[in-house]
């Protein structure tokens, strides 16, 4: 990357005790308007971890990243998340061989592009509202508009989507079904109406909300059949109500805790 690059660590619930254990890892990817802190700041996810001996990473992604080695050259998130950190974490902080990726929205995109890039890499990975479609024209459109609105020029990430349509493609979550053969893949997503949990949110964060989540669910139920038709095991969360936002997100993050500690071969101890 060229600079420092911040990642927040949780570490596993019997660090000290086990000076000499390796420990499995759980990499959280946050969502294009954020950073880092994002998953600590919104979730409980330290508290639901304290029981469980797993290494949560949370590394920084830029914003509109999209975690990925730009077209341009640089900056190269890709590279530094599945190779350098990988390493780092396994040379600094006792990470072992077995790995789950979490990630919404833009870093749920990332959850699927490195576990479609990288196989055998992570054996989980969920993505929460995700787009996973760039030949989607809606998703196009988000993509372009969130871009410029963080002074990001689309075509620097991933060249121009015509004449670069082969680097287009190789980004493309839908465009790499056979890829994900060996990783469970989780896939979730709102109807995109409100309910109770938007309560007390002002009407224009409400509208947002619901636009950004408008237009996933039937990509999303695309995505997961072209999956299933390639022997990929894949589960599926659609639920109602439920906009682009975080109340559903932290929903969502205790729903499938279980299952991600289960794909790292971990249980919550007995008292």
């Amino acid at each position: 990357m060229g600079r420092s690059i911040p990642v927040r660590v949780i570490l596993p619930a019997s660090w000290s005790e086990r000076p000499e254990a390796t420990f499995p890892v759980l990499y959280m990817l946050h969502g294009g308007a954020d950073d880092y802190t994002a998953w600590t700041r919104e979730t409980d996810v330290e508290e639901l971890s304290r029981s469980f001996d797993v290494l949560i990473v949370m590394p920084d992604a830029g914003l509109d990243g999209y975690y990925s080695d730009w077209f341009a050259g640089s900056p190269r998130w890709e590279t530094f998340h599945t190779t350098e950190l990988v390493r780092l974490m396994e040379k600094e902080y006792r990470a072992g061989p077995s790995r789950a990726v979490v990630g919404l929205s833009m870093g749920g995109f990332g959850a699927l592009k490195y576990a479609a890039h990288h196989p055998g890499l992570f054996r989980y990975a969920a993505a929460m509202s995700s787009y996973v479609d760039l030949n989607d024209p809606f998703v196009r459109l988000v993509i372009g508009l969130g871009s410029f609105a963080v002074g990001v020029d689309i075509k620097q990430v991933w060249g121009d989507p015509v004449k670069n349509a082969d680097v287009w493609q190789s980004h493309n979550p839908a465009a790499m079904a056979r890829s994900f053969r060996g990783t469970h893949v989780h896939l979730s997503v709102g109807t995109s109406m409100p309910g109770p949990l938007d309560m007390g949110r002002s009407t224009d964060v409400i509208l947002v909300s619901m636009l950004g989540e408008a237009a996933l669910p039937e990509q999303i139920r695309r995505f997961a059949s072209a999956l299933r038709a390639e022997g990929v095991r894949v589960t599926t969360h659609l639920y109602e109500p439920g906009t682009h936002s975080w109340p559903y997100w932290r929903q969502e993050l205790h729903r499938i805790w279980p299952t991600v500690m289960d794909s790292l071969g971990l249980r919550a101890p007995r008292y």
